[in-house]
């Protein structure tokens, strides 16, 4: 049985090596005392583990910077007993549906019948067996068997002692209409344990205890709710409250408000000019704490799905601080305060990991454009990428897919009528690069990935066909006029197809363009050269001495020697998937593989893909937190090279201060892979998967590329389609991973 009441601070071994530091103050702090601002973990890590359950609070403790403040919102039991959950209804958040299947009530809560289980129709012994369980549905349930009790205010001091514990009463006067009275509890709690902050959105309960609190030991916080419009104990509308600051400090030392009092946001998910809310609320000596802030849920398109930057709009924007944030996810803001607010301007940079983009600024522009390679540059891209194409009459230029429908418009276009079938390329027809010229190619509207839009999580919408299309020549003439870039990488595929049905030798005019930009004489700028076919390698490593790098499209778990020494003959370095690192099972990583440390000891660095912002496309071990994930793979897997579409994110994580802290903040160490999904009880476990074979030398080896010099015929002019052409027989044996075992008895560490 779990002995869910434990103190389970053996988490922190489990998910990182512990080494706490002290958050760096600064005179550059605009809050109102200078302080860095308070990291408030809004019943604990809630992000992750059932909110206001033991370990969600642990796990927040022990990832939070030192003054972290446990939040706790106080309900009252029939006996009133002062319990942390986040709602005055039990059954969205707690298996009591199931114990007490038929103590359902009806009560009127601000004027409105709700239905459901209250927490006023329960002593706290009925609530003994009743556990906490995961209330936000988009997020993993996988916990909720774990059985995790119900807390106590005085559990919560008791088994962690926080540095700062903060109770926020939401129904005071639903409370009172049943004669319990918060009122006297929190007075009384105050008597037993130190309270540092109260909130309510009530102004009447805040003035009724204002006389009978420290000052200078508890802060009473006004706070406003997010769509609320009538403040209930004065029946003023909660607008023309904010306009009287002066009058909430007569009972308030401070305001918590929703994120977007501060930073408006357009109908379209845009950001609007700041308020003067914080500025304001300062000069009246309140302090301002911000609420809304979570890693999991879209925010403003100006962020691109990176928690770290809306955190940096509130902490560091040249113009204010907030003076604390409530979070479901502690870690991320306690890393954004400690270790990337302020940078330094002449800070040195780690030369790891290597920041490689994924078609340019693609996260945030249609790929493979002007606007999107002039963006990954001013965004600090190390190495910045081409994938060639071949136009209809031989014309290489940038383009993420050669099938022109994944990254145009053409299907809207006069040329929609284009399409073909290329088994070789693709199951399915598609409109290819080589059927149209250039001029032709130019004219088509480019169209912004969004690989996460079954999610409903789209990328830029305002700019999502902006940008031209650059031939190679124009791409390498960016790059050398670029005075930060460290390289380039000139991606290659298709190359036996491409000559010996359609006469295009995409080789021959890469190296041809490399050497008109000057690429064969200059040193200032790397040139990699990257393919999944060997042959395409072979054949470069013969004609040029350009680093040579090995894409690796399968998952592998491992690489035996024979397989590394054969890619070693022909590559220069290789890029791996992150499953072929740390293997997930639905969406929890499931160990590591040894494949880095393989490569490594072939003196091969290892470059990895594809890291995107969207927390969906993280396992859940990465806390919804596109920054934790880089780290776990730089300084966990020891991976030399990240390839991103938003390099944004990757380019700060590399200059982040903490990397060259002499200890490690726990915020910024790396999750230890496999160790969450130990945590998860037996019967929530997802279903083992099957290992997959290693890397074979039959991957690898391919033969030279073929010489025909003549194509097909050319590409339709009107609504007639191309027979498809005959496969090469040149086809790729698919490699998987093999799981390697990761002994983690972690399960022993909760039992009784």
């Amino acid at each position: 049985m779990w002995n869910s009441r434990a103190p389970v601070t053996v988490l922190a071994a489990l998910l990182y090596s512990v080494a706490l530091v002290s958050a760096q103050g600064s005179s550059q702090w605009k809050t109102l005392t200078g302080d860095p601002p308070l990291v408030i973990a809004r019943g604990g890590f809630s992000g992750l583990f059932p909110g206001f359950s033991s370990i969600a609070y642990n796990l927040a403790m022990i990832t939070s910077v030192p003054d972290v403040v446990l939040y706790c919102d106080v309900q009252l039991t029939k006996d009133a007993a002062g319990i942390c959950f986040p709602d005055l209804l039990l059954n969205n958040n707690s298996n009591v549906v199931d114990l007490f299947p038929k103590k359902e009530n009806t009560y009127p809560v601000d004027g409105v019948p709700t239905k459901g289980w209250f927490s006023i129709d329960y002593t706290l012994k009925d609530l003994a067996n009743v556990i906490v369980t995961q209330g936000v549905y988009s997020r993993s349930n996988k916990f909720d068997g774990n059985m995790y009790p119900i807390l106590t205010v005085e559990d919560v001091v008791a088994q962690f002692r926080p540095p700062g514990l903060w109770l926020n009463i939401e129904k005071n006067i639903f409370f009172t209409q049943h004669n319990l009275s918060m009122r006297n509890y929190v007075l009384s709690v105050s008597k037993k344990v130190v309270v540092n902050f109260i909130s309510s959105p009530e102004v009447n309960f805040l003035k009724s205890i204002k006389a009978r609190v420290s000052p200078s030991t508890t802060k009473l916080i006004f706070k406003f709710p997010e769509g609320a419009e009538i403040e209930p104990s004065t029946n003023q509308t909660y607008g023309s409250l904010l306009k009287n600051l002066t009058y909430i400090k007569t009972f308030a030392s401070g305001i918590i408000v929703p994120k977007t009092y501060i930073w408006p946001v357009t109908v379209d998910n845009y950001l609007e000019p700041h308020t003067t809310i914080v500025s304001d609320a300062h000069k009246a000596g309140l302090t301002v704490f911000v609420s809304g802030l979570y890693n999991d849920v879209p925010f403003p398109f100006n962020y691109s799905y990176d928690p770290v930057s809306e955190y940096l709009s509130f902490f560091d924007n040249g113009d204010f601080s907030v003076d604390g944030v409530l979070s479901d996810f502690p870690l991320t803001p306690s890393a954004v305060i400690d270790c990337y607010a302020h940078p330094e301007k002449n800070a040195s940079v780690k030369d790891t990991p290597l920041v490689i983009s994924k078609d340019g600024d693609s996260g945030d522009y249609p790929g493979c454009t002007d606007l999107a390679y002039m963006h990954a540059i001013a965004d600090g891209v190390d190495v910045l990428d081409c994938n060639v194409q071949m136009s209809k009459d031989g014309i290489p230029f940038c383009s993420s897919s050669i099938n022109l429908i994944d990254s145009t418009a053409v299907a809207q276009s006069s040329f929609s009528s284009y399409t073909m079938n290329v088994p070789e390329i693709k199951v399915g027809s598609g409109i290819y690069t080589f059927s149209l010229t250039w001029d032709q190619i130019k004219t088509l509207q480019s169209t912004i990935s969004s690989p996460e839009k079954n999610y409903k999580l789209l990328r830029n919408p305002r700019f999502k066909n902006a940008g031209t299309y650059l031939k190679l020549s124009e791409f390498l003439t960016l790059a050398k006029n670029s005075s930060s870039l460290l390289g380039v990488l000139i991606g290659i595929e298709h190359a036996a197809y491409l000559v010996e049905k359609q006469g295009l030798r995409v080789t021959d005019a890469v190296m041809t363009e490399l050497k008109n930009a000057g690429f064969g004489n200059q040193t200032a700028l790397d040139v990699m050269i990257q393919s999944s076919n060997s042959s395409v390698l072979m054949k470069f490593k013969e004609k040029s001495k350009y680093k040579l790098v090995y894409k690796i499209e399968e998952d592998i778990g491992d690489a035996p020697d024979k397989t590394v020494q054969d890619i070693k003959k022909f590559a220069d370095a290789v890029v791996i998937n992150k499953a072929s690192v740390f293997p997930e099972n639905q969406l929890f990583v499931s160990g590591a593989t040894n494949v880095v440390k393989k490569f490594h000891g072939f003196k091969l660095p290892v470059y990895v893909e594809l890291f995107s912002n969207e927390f969906v496309s993280q396992a859940w071990d990465f806390f919804s937190d596109a920054s934790v994930e880089i780290n776990s793979f730089v300084m966990g897997a020891e991976v030399d090279g990240v390839i991103t579409g938003f390099p944004k994110t990757a380019a700060r994580y590399k200059r982040n201060r903490c990397l060259s802290y002499k200890e490690t903040p726990t915020y910024m160490s790396p999750v230890l892979p496999g160790s969450l999904i130990q945590v998860i009880s037996p019967a929530y476990l997802p279903p083992a998967e099957a290992p997959n074979p290693a890397l074979t030398e039959s991957d690898v080896v391919e033969p030279p590329l073929p010489s025909a010099e003549t194509a097909l015929a050319p590409g339709p002019a009107g609504g007639s389609t191309v027979p498809p052409p005959r496969p090469n027989g040149q086809p790729k044996t698919a490699a998987c991973f093999f799981l390697s075992t990761l002994a983690m008895l972690v399960a022993t560490l909760f039992l009784i």
